[in-house]
């Protein structure tokens, strides 16, 4: 493959066509979980644990259950007595310890949020004074809050078959090659740093309806949430009841990020007491719930060394990582700091060794997932760091040292097997330092240096791996009407897909766009998928649709043929139908399901092939060092998605993961008190980034097919957030460099960045 690539502009291509979904969006007509509400819909609120870890003595509901409109107060010893089931792992790892964890505490609460009655009533206001009314005895514990304190001999236990409170130990990689490698270097570079705990902070907190219909026996949820097929297996294991049996629905979602892949236990207790009191119920957590009670990301400590020969070559990397699970295992907790970081680990750069030694452990804080990227940022900010303390500490120019560590040919094999099949790494690094202009830095340090202020220049690449679970489906129906059903196994979030995805199968089939309508995250209309993590949904589903097109193109033109009297050979679909290529004479797609009926054909991908998307971006700063204040002035650069289905909507994709990833790296951060109390529960406490907290963020694409999918695609979803925390951070050490700062933890808040001037 070239590395030379043409560049793609996503403003003037021909295929950025603009989100359709876009107009409902703009003009509130959006369906959201908490718009299907109705008149008799009764009103769910979870009663929370205000204590980290605590004994529950005795727990009185009697006041609660007899207030005015209170239809009931279910516990613990309800959801025992009614034998619900423990919530469960969908990614187990060999030796994970799963403690039972029921949906409701019963003689334990285990972090701040921790839910121990569920309370229904006829409104909201009585919900809340019924939670009033209740009366908890709670014998406080201590409690642990750190997770580099976990093993420490006297530290608090989380749980008693968890001994030392770890949950797992993951090892990768060949430590003895490690090992002989380090022996035998010049030069090894080594850093201790924090991967901040954060919140998703999706737009749309999460909402939940249930009900039951006892006359088929089946649930119904309708859910703001993504991967509902995932999920829905552990739903249905807490009920004791079959997957079939539970119908779930996800309508317009107002951001996820991975906090909602999630099998929260307030969907099988919603479930649970809609058949239970034979009531349609509805739960839409508080602000407040979200930062508490939902999971939350990141919260790793990693130390990573980096042996280098005497002309700086990379030799070997040697990872060391504590994550902290929080109190329970959730759904895909496990994996963001075990499977999801290693085929990323050491990044774009060619290691010929490499180990990962990972502890879980739990901590009396609310449970971690997946975030953004999960994994794929911890691991790429890991080396990129690594990489400019080594520049800094050993005299290597850090492009110089980058450029002279990428890998000489694809495919390349990484130290831990994995194929990365294409990539233009050399090329993305050259064109990200043109876009940059980093020859004008100097002037622009200079001009800034007259103002008082410092200012740094951060570079750094990123490797993302996109694939997510394997295997996807998608289905085409022609309905009765002569519109076209695009079912398909994944699911959108935000990503465009109601676009993107109409758009590609309408070019492969040459029909038109209008003719389709898009159909997602319905378990009775699509009854297996995927969902959307991983930055899986093009490289998974694409494929899958492209064989279902190809199967409905054969049905349209042969039913087309029949009607015609003629050969399906002579028949050719376009955008007014199917067209008799002798005569002229079209069949509108109504017409020909009138007429010979509808039907439906069936795409599936087995592939589980990873795809590379990657990048270089650069960034500079400045900073106050009166008051430690960062200001992001500049954000760009380069990436390769492979090829682009719709350049403008993966550019979206690409700014919002940056939001996120310079929120992280310079304003998020979960803050628990020495106690367990949350000390960022609102967004008063916890700073997200707004408007003036971000720069332009100029992003140009090369387009580099991948080898792994028939598409060419790469997963682009996850990517800002993946590249923007090493290369924010590299260049605030370097803002600071005069100071003698060579390290400093996310997030760089004012303060911490003062107290690191003024304590050189």
């Amino acid at each position: 493959m070239s590395e030379n690539p043409s560049p793609i502009d996503p403003f003037t291509n021909p295929r950025s066509r603009r989100r359709v979904e876009d107009a409902r969006f703009l003009t509130g007509r959006g369906l959201y979980t908490d718009d299907q509400r109705k008149a008799d819909d009764r009103v769910a609120l979870v009663l929370r644990s205000p204590h980290a870890h605590a004994r529950v003595r005795a727990l009185d509901v009697d006041a609660a259950r007899a207030l005015p409109g209170v239809i009931a107060v279910l516990t613990g010893a309800d959801a025992v007595a009614d034998e619900l089931g423990p919530l469960s792992c969908s990614l187990p790892l060999p030796g994970l310890i799963v403690p039972s964890r029921l949906p409701l505490a019963t003689d334990h609460v285990r972090f701040m949020g921790d839910p121990i009655a569920l309370i229904i009533a006829e409104t909201a206001v009585q919900a809340q004074d019924a939670a009033e009314a209740i009366l908890v005895d709670y014998d406080p514990l201590p409690a642990l809050l750190d997770s580099r304190h976990a093993q420490i001999q006297d530290a608090p236990r989380v749980w008693d078959d968890a001994p030392h409170n770890r949950a797992f130990l993951y090892e990768k990689g060949d430590s003895i090659a490690v090992r002989d490698a380090f022996a035998m270097a010049s030069h090894i570079a080594e850093l201790t740093l924090v991967n901040n705990r954060i919140a998703a902070m999706a737009l749309e907190p999460r909402t939940a309806r249930a009900r039951y219909d006892a006359t088929r026996d089946q649930y119904e949820l309708i859910v703001s949430a993504a991967s509902i097929h995932l999920f829905r297996p552990e739903i249905a294991r807490v009920l004791n009841v079959s997957d079939a049996k539970i119908d779930i629905i996800c309508p317009d979602v107002g951001g996820g990020f991975g906090m909602k892949n999630v099998a929260y236990p307030e969907y099988s207790l919603l479930l649970w007491a809609a058949k239970k009191l034979n009531c349609t119920l509805r739960w839409t957590a508080e602000r407040l719930e979200d930062f508490s009670s939902g999971v939350h990301g990141r919260d790793n400590v990693t130390t990573g060394r980096l042996a280098l020969d005497a002309k700086g070559r990379f030799l070997a990397l040697e990872v060391r990582t504590i994550a902290n699970l929080g109190a329970y295992v959730s759904s895909l907790g496990p994996g963001s700091a075990t499977t999801a970081p290693t085929p990323a680990m050491g990044g774009v750069y060619a290691i010929p060794a490499m180990s990962m030694h990972v502890e879980g452990v739990f901590t009396h804080t609310a449970p971690v997932d997946a975030y953004r990227g999960a994994g794929k940022p911890e691991a790429n900010y890991l080396i990129e760091r690594l990489i400019d303390v080594a520049a800094n500490q050993f005299g290597f120019d850090r492009v110089a040292l980058r450029r002279s560590n990428l890998p000489k040919r694809y495919p390349h094999v990484n130290a831990f097997g994995y194929t990365i099949d294409s990539g233009a790494p050399r090329d993305l690094l050259t064109r990200a330092l043109i876009h940059a202009d980093v020859k004008g830095f100097r002037q622009r340090k200079a001009a800034s240096k007259k103002r008082g202020r410092l200012r740094g220049l951060g570079l750094a690449f990123f490797l993302e791996t996109s694939r997510g679970p394997v295997g996807e489906e998608a289905w085409l129906r022609l309905r009765s009407d002569g519109l076209i059903d695009l079912a398909v196994g994944s699911q959108s979030n935000g990503q465009g897909h109601e676009t993107s995805m109409i758009q590609y199968v309408a070019d492969k089939t040459g029909l038109a766009f209008d003719a389709f309508r898009y159909v997602q995250a319905d378990t009775r209309q699509v009854p297996r998928g995927g969902g959307h993590g991983g930055a899986r949904s093009f490289p998974m589903a694409g494929p899958a649709i492209l064989k279902a097109a190809e199967q409905f193109i054969e049905r349209l033109k042969q039913a087309a043929a029949q009607l015609l009297q003629t050969d399906a050979s002579a028949c050719v679909v376009d955008q007014q139908g199917v067209r008799h290529g002798p005569t002229g004479r079209v069949l509108s797609l109504q017409q020909i399901a009138r007429e010979s009926g509808a039907f439906e054909t069936h795409g599936r991908n087995e592939a589980d092939l990873y795809n590379f998307p990657m990048g270089c971006h650069v960034a500079e700063v400045e900073i106050d060092p009166d008051t430690g204040s960062v200001s992001l002035v500049s954000y760009s650069g380069v990436d390769d998605y492979g090829t682009l289905i719709n350049p403008l909507l993966a550019e979206g994709q690409v700014h919002g993961g940056l939001a996120q990833g310079i929120g992280q790296a310079l304003l998020e951060e979960i803050r628990y008190d020495d106690t367990g109390q949350l000390l960022s529960a609102t967004l008063m406490d916890y700073a997200v980034p707004r408007g003036d907290d971000l720069p332009d963020l100029t992003i140009a694409f090369i387009e580099n097919p991948s080898r792994a999918n028939p598409l060419g695609v790469k997963g682009s979803g996850q990517a800002g957030a993946i590249a923007a925390p090493q290369t924010v951070m590299n260049a605030i050490i370097d803002a600071l460099a005069p100071f003698g700062v060579t390290h400093l933890d996310m997030p760089a808040t004012p303060e911490k960045v003062w107290r690191a001037i003024h304590s050189q």
